[in-house]
């Protein structure tokens, strides 16, 4: 049989679109690698084995010609998504009543052919920039088990590392899909504010949050997206038409583009091996014919807005808690000092966006790609919020985030992108940020690093 190991979506739908593989081997490979390894990474939440054997079985009987482009593919999703049958847990113990009904999201996913794993570990309410809770422990890294998978989408990220399944699901509210990104060495995008449907939700996290996937190559990242992307009516926000698919984007090279480049954002800069590793890919963006100098840029002040944004987000998915004292202390406590926040949140989205209009009329209007660090170092030690009160907790979630989170508030496509690895073989990461509803100029640049500066063949100690 085929090596299924660290395969790709686009390799394993297309082995089960020329009947090398069956959509039930898929899973099967999937479910045995969940069983061999994540008693030691804690990435799942709830796996799905009957559900997902019974769900590749089908696959298998459909006719060729109602198959979609992620036939039989293997998929976890993080657990803030509804899978009907399965509790929509935030990361924590506070609800048990199965949903009835998946998520917009899902709904797409499994109309495009994917088959549910399972759900994926993050923090409660994906509060924090690290996978712990005090209900389901520390989720850990497949490059070093005392090290952080970041958050809040951590067990997405462990789980596709690791090879227990090509993708997963993640949502970014304040960097949560490009912090584990970095943290695990996989391509992870934040696509624009209002891309992909919340449904059944208006938004999340006030406009901050967008949902979108975690893999190990830019292509599979463009497939996935080309499948759940697309706003209901019922959105809040809609980010324009796309002049071509994002599968279409990773296929074509971008000209010679001006991309500026920055090692700080504030306060925030990077350890010495994270700022030589984006050196490097300055370098390579150099050798591919790219303009590219270091820059300056104004950005704006949004930590307020962010707070808002986040209070009001927050608060809002904990009002659904059927089991409210079984809610974190650090969240309950949050919950209370934040509350004078909430009322800014309407505020905070219109900062938000006024702000984002003006860094892209300042910014982008000398440049097509802003080039910084994603996390200020490689993954720290698990245990990042091992006796800390809300507040200290916050402020050192705020120092985490500080290279992502401001393109949450302003709502640009940003990508995380594996740069190398540590002298103790820890993933680097730079981030490439976008102009506003630019996604294709970034998948691009992406597919020219990965092209030039392959990723995806590095395998984690664990495997």
């Amino acid at each position: 049989m085929t090596d299924l190991d660290f395969t790709s979506v686009v390799s394993q739908a297309g082995l089960v679109a020329a009947g090398e593989v069956t959509a039930v081997e898929l899973v099967e490979h999937a479910l045995a690698r969940i069983d061999r390894l994540d008693d030691d990474l804690n990435a799942f939440a709830y796996v799905l084995r009957d559900g997902a054997r019974a769900e590749a079985a089908e696959r298998d009987a459909t006719p060729a010609a109602e198959r979609g482009p992620l036939h039989g593919v293997p998929i976890a999703i993080k657990d803030e998504n509804h899978v009907a049958g399965l509790p929509t847990a935030y990361g924590g113990a506070a609800f048990a009543t199965p949903a009835t009904a998946d998520s917009e999201v899902v709904r797409r996913l499994r109309a495009a052919g994917a088959v549910i794993i399972g759900k994926t570990r993050m923090p409660e309410f994906g509060i924090w920039p690290w996978t712990e809770t005090s209900a389901n422990g520390y989720t850990r890294n497949p490059w070093n088990r005392l090290r952080s998978v970041a958050g809040s989408s951590g067990g997405s990220a462990a789980a596709v590392a690791s090879g227990m399944v090509p993708a997963a699901i993640g949502g970014d509210g304040g960097g949560s899909i490009r912090l584990p990104s970095s943290f695990c060495g996989l391509y992870g995008l934040k696509c624009q504010r209002g891309r992909v449907s919340a449904a059944p939700n208006a938004d999340l996290w006030r406009g901050l949050g967008v949902i979108g996937p975690l893999t190990r190559t830019v292509a599979d990242s463009a497939l996935i997206y080309d499948v759940i992307a697309g706003a209901l009516p019922t959105d809040t926000w809609r980010a324009d038409d796309l002049p071509m698919t994002f599968t279409e984007a990773v296929g074509r090279e971008p000209g010679r583009l001006r991309i500026g480049f920055t090692t700080r954002l504030g306060q925030t800069g990077t350890d010495a091996e994270t700022a030589a590793a984006l050196l490097a890919t300055v370098e390579a963006l150099r050798g591919l014919g790219h303009l590219v100098t270091q820059v300056r840029p104004r950005f704006p002040e949004v930590s307020v807005a962010f707070l808002a944004q986040t209070a009001a987000g927050v608060a809002e998915e904990a009002e659904r808690a059927e089991f409210p004292e079984l809610l974190e202390q650090r969240t309950r406590t949050l919950l209370k000092l934040t509350a004078p926040l909430r009322g800014r949140a309407a505020w905070a989205e219109r900062a938000g966006v006024a702000a984002g209009e003006a860094f892209a009329r300042d910014f982008f209007a000398d440049f097509d790609l802003l080039l910084m660090p994603t996390t200020p170092s490689p993954a720290v030690p698990v245990g990042q919020l091992d006796g800390l009160s809300a507040v200290a907790a916050s402020a050192k979630a705020t120092a985490a985030s500080g290279l992502t989170s401001l393109w949450n508030v302003l709502g640009n496509p940003a990508a995380a992108i594996p740069s190398g690895f540590t002298a103790d073989g820890l993933p680097l990461s730079v981030q490439l940020v976008g102009r506003p509803h630019d996604e294709p100029t970034v998948l691009q640049v992406s597919a020219q690093l990965e092209r030039v500066r392959p990723w995806a063949q590095e395998r984690p100690p664990i495997s």
